[in-house]
């Protein structure tokens, strides 16, 4: 079996924080560095948390670096109401002891992709600022990146920042169009596919019988976001977005994806932010990404779940 080489983009984040315990869960893939930028919490809360996570799992050898902390040309945006104060909803870790490393995200981005050309892709459950960048001080790295999974947009489904823009692309419209542009091999797994992938209570509940800290994490974090999910959108369950992104790398026969023209409305306006796919080729571009449309949704929920319970033990 190949064992899958990735970098995560993250801003961490209640399904974030699920994101890394699923990869260090999944032999199928090998974390090599969690770059860290502004999104559902200030960078350096984010980084905190990332680190913080890490040594939840007694796992200390991958290193955090800061990355961008705010949007190319927006403000500021974070997501306190569905992640909390603190990024992590209910739970509480200890301050960590490990330290982010001193080389910024972007350059750790060039330097272990460029270090290792074609072997390296990049899981983006972020906005998309830090490979934004990375791609404009670095352009070389778009030959050498194997493939980004990014999770963002909402195809055929309405926004959950807007009625028709994502968090993750809406807080950086400008990334994500940089991104999607420059040639770089990309997958976006969009609330299309994602919002049908929920952990529910009794998911919650199989995690209660263990009794242990890694299982007292995933139910105080997962329940924070599940209320306010209930509550703002009628969503029984938490939405597995940013785990389901990392399982697009290993598990690819959870998804079916097609080939598009993919694009991202940067003007200001009410569709700022708005993802979207041209079926038809109006314009008559070549498909520039994939997108996840359909997912084996139970099955998705049934194998994150699995490996969150070994995880746990």
């Amino acid at each position: 079996m190949k064992t899958e080489r990735f970098i995560l983009d993250t801003d961490p984040g209640i399904d974030d924080a699920l994101t890394i315990l699923y990869a260090l869960a999944s032999p199928e893939v090998k974390m090599e560095a969690i770059t860290v930028v502004n999104g559902n919490c200030p960078m350096e809360q984010g980084v905190i948390n990332a680190l913080s996570v890490l040594e939840l799992a007694k796992t200390t050898q991958i290193p955090v670096a800061k990355g961008m902390d705010k949007p190319l040309l927006l403000p500021v945006i974070n997501a306190e109401v569905t992640h909390g104060k603190n990024g992590l909803g209910y739970a509480e870790l200890p301050a960590p002891e490990t330290k982010p490393v001193e080389k910024h995200a972007v350059e750790l981005i060039r330097d272990i992709v460029l270090q290792n050309s074609g072997e390296i892709n990049i899981v983006a459950i972020g906005p998309l600022t830090n490979i934004a960048m990375a791609i404009r001080l670095y352009p070389q790295i778009v030959q050498a990146v194997k493939h980004i999974y990014i999770m963002g947009g909402a195809i055929n489904h309405c926004g959950n920042m807007t009625p028709q823009a994502e968090f993750n692309i809406y807080c950086d419209p400008h990334a994500a169009s940089i991104v999607f542009h420059s040639g770089v091999p990309f997958t976006l797994v969009p609330l299309d596919v994602t919002y049908q992938t929920l952990m529910t209570e009794k998911d919650l509940q199989k995690l209660a019988e263990l009794k242990t800290p890694i299982s007292d994490f995933i139910i105080k974090a997962s329940r924070y976001v599940m209320e306010y999910l209930s509550e703002s959108q009628e969503v029984m369950g938490c939405a597995l977005n940013d785990p389901l992104a990392l399982a697009a790398l290993f598990q690819k026969d959870l998804m079916k994806v097609s080939h598009l023209v993919i694009d991202v409305d940067t003007n200001a306006g009410v569709s700022m932010g708005k993802t979207f796919a041209d079926f038809y080729n109006y314009d008559h571009k070549s498909a520039n990404g994939y997108a996840a449309l359909e997912v084996c949704a139970q099955d998705f929920v049934d194998h994150f779940m699995k490996r969150m319970i070994q995880l746990s033990q």
